[in-house]
């Protein structure tokens, strides 16, 4: 036991070691499941690589505390085996200080978002190496002093600074955290804000008292060998509780291995909760579509909107007409719910308006700016310039093709057997099929089977 204390190579250092893997291993299931299961699109900008940081510096994170702390036996013959790569840079900078600082990071953007009603002034990826100079900068003063001694532990006079930089992190997470503690968030972010506060916190507690047992009690085997097993496993907790999806991508959070439904039943608006969003019911009635008519008149109708969304995604020109069906949802939320609008006004400005965005609509510079700059996300207007500019587009490049294309044709026939079907209804017949909330499908010409089947079942009962 006296020399795997010191040299480490003790069974339950590889316990500690094997539970360490094993968090590793399920948070990266965590953070990849709905992108190889419900082969979700993979997001741009911050809300991919933020997690993906996040992960990196969990691995770091956990390498560190098991080369530092003597859980593994080996010779530190090589430059890059030292205490002050493991146990001051990997640990610090590009570990606790990196993870610290992804999630202070997250929190300043729900503080701006949701709490001043508009957008970050300062993009994440400026803000995240701003707020990790101070790691960076200690580091490197530690490195150039050099109080580690042959064990990678620090002198007392060191041990209060490097803990009160631990504790500066999570003091200024919890600060953000309180100041957006009052907005009814509809995921889980203020939830994963305060696990990770006091998943870390009591990582720092534990590090302490772990670090005070080492340094005091160095001559008592079995006291260190537990402090650092404690030690690795808080940490191996830490990890796994400070990940969070729903901070940088709010709809991945809805999808688990608890939860079946068809993705495409998981858009913004049916999360949100927004009145038939995304689905197209029977009962709507069929109107008559005038070509003649602006084209945004048009739109409102959802049947038409489906139909022509299908035209232009046959064009690969798509992009325009799911941004004014997601806007046309923004519009039924009220206004005195501001916590839904900005939910999906921010939806929709990281898919379609953010340059490089999944479906990057093509609009002016000008008006891109004018949004991107709001002073109020829940603002009723603040997407209006922008559809006013994509409505002329799609009518000089899509419409005039609509009115020849095959997509048309479907769409009469099928409001005429809709328009067939209602006038059967009224003469009497007891059959209203419907179309399920939960099983609607957005193809306009779903009812088309429903109709069918109807009118072979009534000929045939009629023959009878």
């Amino acid at each position: 036991m006296a020399s795997c204390a010191v040299r480490g190579g003790c069974p339950s250092d590889y316990v500690a070691v094997s539970i360490a893997i094993f968090s590793m291993i399920l948070l990266i299931v965590r953070s990849t499941f709905p992108f190889f299961i419900h082969k979700v699109p993979i997001a741009k900008g911050s809300a991919f690589w933020i997690p993906v940081i996040q992960v990196i510096a969990s691995f770091n994170f956990l390498l560190a505390i098991v080369m530092a702390v003597n859980f593994l036996k080996y010779k530190k013959s090589h430059w890059w085996l030292s205490c002050y790569v493991w146990a001051v840079w990997l640990e610090g900078p590009l570990g606790f200080g990196l993870l610290m600082s992804c999630r202070i990071a997250q929190a300043f953007q729900l503080f701006y978002v949701f709490v001043k009603r508009r957008l970050p002034p300062i993009r994440s990826h400026m803000f995240l190496p701003l707020i990790l100079l101070p790691w960076v900068a200690g580091a490197a003063v530690i490195h150039e002093k050099k109080p580690l001694n042959y064990r990678c532990h620090f002198g007392t006079y060191w041990t209060i600074p490097v803990v009160f930089l631990h504790s500066l992190y999570v003091a200024v997470l919890m600060g953000f955290t309180r100041a957006i503690r009052h907005i009814e968030f509809r995921f889980d972010e203020l939830r994963d804000l305060w696990q990770g506060i006091l998943g870390s916190a009591s990582l720092i507690g534990v590090w302490v008292f772990a670090y005070i047992l080492n340094e005091i009690h160095d001559d008592i085997s079995w006291l260190q060998v537990a402090s650092r097993f404690m030690l690795l496993v808080m940490a191996s907790i830490l990890v796994l509780v400070f990940f969070s999806i729903s901070i940088a991508q709010p709809l991945l959070s809805q999808i688990s291995l608890r939860k079946r439904e068809p993705l495409e039943l998981k858009t913004m608006g049916q999360v949100l909760g927004i009145p038939e969003s995304g689905l197209l019911l029977q009962r709507e009635q069929a109107v008559d579509i005038d070509p003649n008519e602006p084209l945004d008149k048009l739109l409102l109708n959802k049947r038409f909107r489906q139909s022509f969304m299908a035209f232009a995604d046959s064009c690969l020109a798509g992009e325009s007409v799911h941004f004014f069906d997601e806007v046309h949802e923004l519009g039924k939320i009220p206004i005195d719910d501001p916590v839904r609008r900005i939910y999906m006004a921010r939806h929709i400005i990281n898919k379609y308006i953010n340059a490089g965005a999944a479906m990057e609509v093509n609009i002016s510079h000008r008006i891109r700016q004018e949004i991107l700059a709001t002073t109020d996300l829940t603002h009723p207007d603040l997407f209006t310039n922008a559809l006013h500019e994509l409505t002329q587009l799609m009518k000089m490049n899509l419409a005039k093709d609509y009115w020849s294309s095959i997509y048309f044709i479907k769409f009469k026939e099928a409001r005429m057997r809709s328009c067939e079907h209602e006038m059967e209804e009224m003469r009497g017949y007891d059959f209203s099929p419907r179309l399920s909330s939960v099983n609607a499908t957005d193809d306009p010409f779903h009812q088309d089977h429903f109709s069918r089947g109807f009118t072979q079942h009534s000929h045939a009962s009629y023959l009878r």
